[in-house]
């Protein structure tokens, strides 16, 4: 009898534990003992230097490598740059990535069996989609030898990190790959870089994975062609890695789609090679967040970040083929210091912990040395500022078997039932372009890159679609989103419509009414930063009978960093009432 009393209380366990911590973790089913649950800490050593310290779920201050590896980590991921230093060895920051970090890292993740993968940026600094610059020691070399100096630099940095006892189990050839690499933007020349740094993998660590990493996934087309192009020119190599944040990237419906497409067609192995969610919206570090405020679908919380990684695992497990991983990125970039902004910044110029240093302006002049600070997704970690562990660190090993009770959601309030509602008109033809534009009209008045309608919940103010617009060249923003209002009666309306954007650099950014070509009418538009939509309301205006009216959207931009860009959604063309 006592053993039957053991058995049904060890089963009760994670139960209680549940309803004490509150947690919820789904099982993922027909999960691959081999899986790979990754985590990028490239900036950790940064961090250590700059004071701070990691603890354990029991208090314990302990090496964070042993932390991760007792819960559920199986890889550690460190990005590598050619040589994130100025002419006085300063550092550009980003947790001075350069082949030396890594080594430490490495050596420290094989202490305790973690496997590494090497993330080859091919850069002195952050490669990413809009950003692919060339090492300054490679800046005037042509395609060709280029590539032979890449090939060289692989062998070399993969041989020392063998030689410090590093596991390496998977090497990326370039970071976020989808606008070019090491400063080629041309596909003739990036597959010959390509195939030169899988040649180096090959012949250094023949055991390790090739990985090409792309990005945005929910562009399909772009997606698939990129590894159509990748068979077109053999390159040989074996992962398709792919960032994924949710609140970026579209659904995992779509997701599923691109990468089971590409493993299907071209028989690659596929993965997340990034991801994150946030715990809060807060920042901690005085320093602004990539992603903050309130979240449009799932909350910002720790339970929201163990429901964002088992749904994210559980599609590349059962939905996908080929599915081989998932990286969790700079799950431990905290905040430093901790008392002021000033503190903060003299220990992210000192030891690089923070996204960039003021130095960095030698290299990326524009954007790094303009915009440099702290940490940028120390709301995304898995330790709060006090190197504590959070809870949903614990969900890479508990999605094993799934973990505690789910919480029904509290049923809605009956209310009565209103009475009629009085419609409002809006004379604006398909206001949030849902329908794909219809009715509008893009004048592009400096050769912008990018000009479209696109389909990206995550950048939607409602639905899922907006009006876009992207442009890298200094400059070459400047355009019209205008819609004719042939239906308007004669009368007095209010007129009013959103954009959000970044990089906008000096702008000038106003929505409009024009009455038989003349505008009557504008209302100023801010540009700041992703998600903080600003509104431009005219309003009131009259419309003469017999006059033909139009509204819109007037934007330029001189632009800055990666290149000025936007959205812009729901249009409100309203009559005036007393």
């Amino acid at each position: 009898m006592k053993k039957i009393w053991l058995a049904l209380l060890l089963l009760l366990i994670p139960v209680l534990a549940a309803a004490e911590d509150g947690i919820y973790v789904k099982q993922v089913e027909h999960l691959p003992k081999d899986f790979i649950f990754g985590m990028d800490i490239s900036s950790v050593i940064a961090e250590e230097n700059s004071g701070v310290i990691y603890y354990d779920f029991d208090g314990n201050r302990q090496d964070i490598f042993r932390i991760l590896a007792d819960n559920g980590i199986t890889h550690i991921r460190v990005r590598v740059w050619n040589h994130p230093f100025d002419a006085e060895g300063r550092g550009f920051g980003g947790g001075n990535c350069d082949i030396e970090n890594a080594v430490r890292i490495g050596k420290r993740a094989a202490k305790y069996g973690l496997k590494l993968i090497v993330d080859f940026h091919y850069s002195d600094f952050w490669a990413d989609p809009g950003k692919q610059m060339v090492p300054l020691a490679w800046k005037d070399m042509g395609a060709e030898e280029k590539a032979e100096a890449l090939y060289t630099y692989t062998k070399d940095c993969l041989t020392r990190l063998l030689g410090a006892g590093a596991d390496v189990a998977m090497v990326q050839v370039g970071n976020e790959t989808t606008l070019g690499l090491c400063g080629e933007y041309d596909w003739v020349h990036i597959q010959r870089l390509m195939k030169a740094g899988v040649r180096a993998v090959r012949e250094i660590c023949p055991e390790a994975l090739a990985a090409l990493h792309f990005t945005d996934p929910q562009n399909t087309g772009d997606f698939l062609w990129y590894a159509k192009t990748l068979s077109e020119y053999g390159v040989g190599y074996d992962v398709f890695a792919t960032s994924y944040y949710p609140f970026w990237h579209g659904t995992l419906d779509n997701l599923a789609r691109a990468l089971t497409e590409i493993a299907e067609t071209y028989g690659k192995q596929v993965m997340v090679m990034e991801t994150s969610w946030p715990y809060t919206g807060e920042d901690t570090d005085f320093s602004g967040n990539s992603v903050s405020g309130d979240s449009p679908s799932m909350p910002y919380s720790v339970q929201g970040q163990i429901n964002s990684l088992r749904d994210i695992t559980d599609t590349i497990v059962n939905r996908v083929k080929n599915g081989i991983g998932v990286v969790y990125w700079e799950g431990a970039w905290i905040t430093v210091g901790g008392a002021s902004r000033e503190e903060n910044s003299r220990l992210w110029e000192e030891y690089g912990s923070g996204w960039a240093s003021s130095w960095a302006a030698a290299y990326d002049p524009a954007d790094a040395g303009v915009y440099y600070g702290g940490s940028a997704v120390d709301n995304q970690a898995l330790f709060d500022p006090q190197g504590r562990p959070l809870e949903s660190l614990k969900v890479f090993s508990r999605m094993r078997d799934g973990y505690g009770l789910a919480v029904e959601p509290d049923e809605p309030e009956e209310t009565e039932a209103p009475g009629e509602a009085e419609v409002q008109v809006n004379y604006i033809i398909d206001p949030s372009f849902e329908d794909g534009g219809e009715g509008w009209i893009f004048r592009d008045l400096r050769h912008a890159r990018e000009l479209y309608v696109e389909e990206k919940q995550a950048d939607s103010l409602t639905g899922t679609k907006h009006a876009h617009f992207w442009s890298a060249e200094p400059n070459s923003v400047e355009f019209i989103l205008e819609q004719q209002a042939a239906d308007l009666p004669e009368g007095t309306f209010a007129f009013s419509i959103s954009i959000m954007g970044g990089d906008a650099g000096d702008y000038e950014a106003y929505a409009y009414v024009k009455i038989d070509g003349e505008t009557v009418a504008t209302a100023p538009m801010k540009i700041t930063s992703w998600n903080n939509w600003d509104t431009g309301a005219i309003p009131a205006f009259y419309h003469p009978a017999g006059t033909e009216a139009a509204v819109g959207v007037y934007v330029k931009c001189q632009g800055r960093g990666t290149g000025a860009w936007g959205k812009i959604d729901d249009a409100l063309l309203t009559p005036v009432t007393e």
